[in-house]
């Protein structure tokens, strides 16, 4: 029993649903079905090793990547419409239960898979994973059509390889090359929307949440990090001496969190004692160039090599 559409596309009393008339062999859903619930009835806590996280990972990329395509492949045959639904999004929100907004997104996603194959396939064996997926599909628009045919299978390779905060970097000044006017607007609005807000609340703690720019982030996480990472060492330092050994991470002094916090504060301390004639560091700053420039035998470098 689930749940039919009414009226306008909206939920209406459940009654019974036949089986798709075009889909996959319902016994092989139904052995992946049973292989699923014999691996969760064999508790998880039996694959809390690193192979297995690994390995689970890899098949967890696999299986969205199918459930995507599957959902492209649901909105082109339209049997959503029968049920009285305005778009395959609206059916999946419904009877599937997750937000209108995800179910938008995987369907977009899905529909822009066709014109990635290298992408999808990617996807598809594990080489890639989710995020990475969605962020080659969001980098094609109108205006970087051309450039995406040509340098797909490279972005698809270089997000195999690359960790996925240095391929979204090297994304961007991709899309950058590709798309210098579409790059440029888009700066302006993140730029827009920056916003930083921190109060205290009625019990002294201060709340707060933050909202920067590419390159203002880039200069504040950066000497965040710094400042994170010299607390680790001293908090490792300070385990060390007091358990005559190697600590474990549960057992330092602070969590990342704290330390976070505690870096927000010294980097606080240190521009109110800070010189008035103190020498600035280095500004960051982007620069675009054409392919020509980029490689001077015409063709696009490698994006680790552009890093």
């Amino acid at each position: 029993m689930t749940e039919q559409f009414g009226a306008c596309g909206r939920a209406a009393p459940p009654a019974a649903v036949s089986h798709p008339r075009a889909c996959i062999d319902p016994v092989e859903l139904a052995d992946f079905a049973e292989a699923l619930s014999a691996l969760v009835s064999s508790g998880a806590e039996n694959y809390g090793d690193g192979a297995s996280i690994e390995t689970l990972h890899h098949e967890l990329a696999r299986f969205e990547a199918f459930v995507t395509e599957a959902t492209a492949a649901f909105e082109a045959s339209e049997e959503w419409a029968a049920d009285g639904a305005k778009t395959a999004s609206a059916w999946i929100a419904t009877r599937c239960r997750v937000p209108r907004g995800a179910a938008r997104k995987r369907t977009r996603l899905g529909r822009t898979l066709r014109h990635l194959p290298r992408c999808a396939e990617a996807w598809r064996d594990g080489r890639i994973g989710s995020d990475q997926a969605r962020a080659i599909a969001s980098a094609r628009r109108h205006r970087t059509e051309a450039s995406m045919a040509r340098d797909e299978e490279m972005l698809v390779s270089q997000a195999a390889a690359m960790g996925f905060e240095d391929f979204y970097r090297a994304l961007s000044y991709w899309k950058q090359l590709a798309d210098p006017e579409g790059a440029d607007a888009a700066d302006e609005d993140r730029r827009a929307a920056r916003h930083v807000y921190l109060e205290s609340s009625i019990g002294g703690m201060w709340l707060g949440q933050m909202t920067l720019d590419p390159v203002s982030g880039s200069i504040v996480s950066g000497e965040l990090n710094r400042l994170e990472h010299d607390l680790f060492e001293a908090d490792c330092a300070a385990a060390r001496e007091r358990l005559g050994r190697t600590p474990r991470i549960d057992e330092l002094g602070r969590d990342g969190g704290q330390r976070r916090a505690d870096a927000l504060v010294e980097m606080a301390t240190r521009s109110r004692t800070a010189p008035a004639d103190g020498i600035r560091p280095a500004p960051l700053f982007s620069v675009l160039v054409g392919y020509e420039t980029a490689d001077s035998r015409g063709g696009c470098k490698k994006l680790s090599e552009l890093l």
